[in-house]
């Protein structure tokens, strides 16, 4: 069974894969395919937290509209 990704496990990856560039210990050969892991990686997280600031802002909109 596949493992759900979640924000942090993500967030973790992007830093481990950022470390390995910044340490040049990437080869040429797969530096490509990291590039493309973080690509997607920093789509998940910027998606995730539209989402969050969307139910976020949901939940205080409601809680205003209840204290009228």
């Amino acid at each position: 069974m596949e493992k759900t990704l979640t924000y942090e496990d993500a967030y973790n990856e992007l830093a481990q894969i950022s470390r390995e560039i910044e340490t040049e210990s990437v080869t040429v050969d797969i530096l490509a395919e990291k590039v493309k892991r973080a690509s997607e990686l920093i789509t998940y997280c910027q998606a995730k937290l539209r989402a969050t600031e969307k139910e976020v802002n949901k939940i205080i909109a409601n809680m205003e509209g209840g204290n009228k």
